[in-house]
């Protein structure tokens, strides 16, 4: 299999390399918009360089990743569903919905695959919840609570480019309530602070935030995100039924203390960031990708999942800038 990889920074590489080592791929070629980091990751794997984006589209490839910077998503996404290129795509699709909306009636148009990089759907703490929830182990799901707390702000810079907190990191948590629970969110009431460093006032976004999510059986969640978690990257879902609770993304590196006399100790080498605490499900979503392109899986996160995600972030937001409770049937979906 010949595919190609467009972006070559530090998801792209990451994704690269985790390409480069996959035994049915059997030609790798990259791009980018600086050529020559593209071909220094490809001499580094041994891969090809192709010298800009145009020849992915014109050298034969067999599928197409794209871990390009957001705003290229939607564009790159087009141009691989009317070359038929079944596509793989960092999330977001867009940063809004009428580019996403736009991207996916490409796909449809064409009859195109696209599958969106959600990779906590391929971590085994996750997929454990999942099982449990949907055998009904737990009892009847009650509450709900998601967490993900970055270690440090990012770059000034990134902030106006993100879409904000709610679509750029708590997406991920809207997306694993849908997958986990198998239900829908119905309405959310959400809230946010800008009270850190004054760079997130200047880009009005927030750097902490919060929200109450209920799903379409009555089950009440919570969602609360933060970029300024100096303990160390951490993400855990809760999840307690009637007959148990359990947490995924609890383990003994999650940076988080007791303060009881004989609680836990406090882990020796928290989690960094998002690649080391998530390395093995960015291998097993690629790989699932591989599987699709060859026929032999359905898609495990299509551009729909993605629009779904994004449908309650954007609720998230008219919620926490209009100060009301948003029901998601005020989100268009088409």
């Amino acid at each position: 299999m010949r595919i190609g990889l467009i972006g070559t920074g530090r998801i792209g590489s990451f994704h690269a390399a985790v390409l480069a080592r996959h035994r049915e791929v059997g030609s790798l070629v990259l791009a980018d918009a600086e050529p020559a980091r593209a071909a220094e990751v490809a001499a580094r794997l041994h891969a090809t360089a192709a010298p800009s984006v145009e020849e992915i589209f014109a050298w034969g490839m067999d599928a197409v990743v794209i871990a390009t910077a957001t705003s290229s998503h939607a564009e790159l996404i087009g141009r691989a569903a009317r070359a038929g290129l079944p596509t793989f795509c960092e999330k977001p699709i867009a940063l809004g919905l009428p580019g996403t909306l736009a991207a996916l009636r490409e796909v449809e148009a064409a009859g195109s695959t696209l599958q969106i990089g959600f990779m906590r759907r391929f971590d085994a703490g996750y997929t454990a919840a999942r099982e449990l929830v949907r055998s009904g182990a737990l009892g009847r799901l009650h509450t709900v609570r998601a967490i993900t707390s970055d270690p440090a702000p990012p770059p000034a810079e990134y902030l106006p480019l993100s879409g904000g907190l709610y679509r750029d990191c708590l997406v991920h948590d809207f997306d694993m309530l849908r997958w986990v629970t198998g239900r829908e969110v119905t309405e959310v009431y959400a809230s946010g602070s800008d009270a850190g460093p004054p760079m997130f006032r200047e880009a009005h976004d927030v750097d902490t935030a919060a929200a109450v999510l209920t799903l379409d059986d009555g089950t009440l969640a919570t969602a609360t995100a933060t970029r300024c978690n100096g303990a160390g990257y951490d993400v855990r879902m809760e999840l307690a039924g009637e007959l148990d609770q359990v947490s995924a993304g609890l383990d003994d590196r999650t940076p988080i203390a007791s303060t009881e006399p004989h609680g836990p100790p406090r882990a020796d080498k928290p989690w960094p960031g998002f690649l080391e605490r998530f390395a093995p499900a960015y291998e097993a979503e690629l790989d699932a990708f591989v599987r699709l392109v060859r026929g032999e899986i359905p898609n495990p996160c299509d551009g729909r999942d993605a629009l779904q995600a994004l449908r309650i972030a954007e609720a998230c937001e008219r919620s926490r800038t209009e100060h009301r409770p948003v029901r998601l049937a005020e989100i268009p979906e088409d």
